[in-house]
């Protein structure tokens, strides 16, 4: 067998060793590792700041979007060693340690192992018991599709207005919508999850007939569910601007109040790898509320 293809590079005073850049990672859009990697390196300027600090689940596709892919919350033992890493909830067998994507070496390396995904956690890796930002993950059931998302994204808007909350939203890159509330305040796990909790089952109540909380799967056909649990710790969402395992290399991206709109009345709310790049340049990064912005939630019941 022919020993990978391999090419040195030096990124930010690191060398890496980068292999099989003309291999076809999105069959459908011919889309090469090299072209995946060239993408991360043009987000880096925005996406770093939403991985940094951040205990990072890895999605690798080392055959591309069309074979068999596997979340990686352990960081690999042939990391570089200036591949930071920091101690995290883990699995079943306890706690490890997990990549912290803090610099473009790092993230450069990381698209290398075909990473097409990353994944991260409400809470920051040096306060893990204190996330952030609260998420509200929007999943629709066919034949439910971005519109219904973006509706109900606007009356959780319009719901959380009333408490001066704002929030911040993104596509998920798939077929949903997330909206992230920022906190930047002391807040505890349990507090936030109980919040989103709160706020799924009021949406259910004023909108039965197109909001669900739960994920079974009968109850969810043309509805949206709205995912609280994914406030839970020891879990992640997509980062914003990762790429995602489809057809062709969409990505999740940050999106203003009116696009949602347009979105709800049926506009398309879609994004690939050049439609993000643009957009970034002509934006900035849409998503730099979520650490900027700080705000309370009100005190816990009972």
């Amino acid at each position: 067998m022919a020993e990978p293809e391999r090419v040195a590079v030096e990124v930010e005073g690191r060398t890496l060793s980068l292999s099989n850049l003309g291999k076809v990672l999105y069959p459908t859009s011919g889309t090469t590792k090299g072209e995946v990697i060239d993408y991360y390196v043009k987000v880096a300027p925005v996406m770093l700041d939403h991985l940094r600090d951040r205990c990072v689940t890895l999605r690798r596709f080392p055959n591309g979007v069309d074979g068999e892919s596997f979340f990686e919350k352990r960081c690999p033992g042939h990391r570089p060693d200036w591949v930071h890493t920091a101690p995290g909830p883990g699995d079943r067998n306890g706690g490890i340690d997990y990549c912290v994507i803090d610099d473009l070496p790092s993230l450069v390396w990381a698209a290398n192992l075909a990473a097409l995904e990353l994944h991260t956690p409400m809470a920051r890796a040096s306060d893990p018991t204190h996330p952030t930002m609260v998420v509200f993950d929007l999943d629709p059931g066919p034949p439910a599709g971005m519109a219904e998302c973006a509706t109900v994204g606007l009356a959780i808007r319009e719901a959380l207005g009333a408490l001066d909350l704002v929030l911040v939203p993104k596509t998920s890159g798939g077929k949903g919508l997330q909206l992230y509330l920022p906190l930047n305040h002391d807040h505890d796990a349990e507090h936030v999850r109980s919040f989103a909790l709160a706020v799924a089952q009021l949406l259910a109540k004023r909108l039965p007939d197109l909001v669900v909380t739960e994920q079974t799967k009968a109850i969810r056909v043309g509805k949206v569910l709205i995912d609280w649990s994914q406030n839970t710790s020891f879990k992640t969402t997509v980062c914003a601007y990762s790429l995602r395992a489809q057809p062709t290399p969409t990505a999740s991206t940050p999106v203003t109040w009116d696009e949602v709109a347009a979105a709800a009345d049926g506009a398309p709310l879609r994004f690939e790898a050049a439609d993000v790049v643009a957009r970034v340049a002509e934006h900035g990064d849409l998503f730099a509320p979520t650490i900027t912005t700080v705000q309370q939630l009100p005190p816990p019941r009972g």
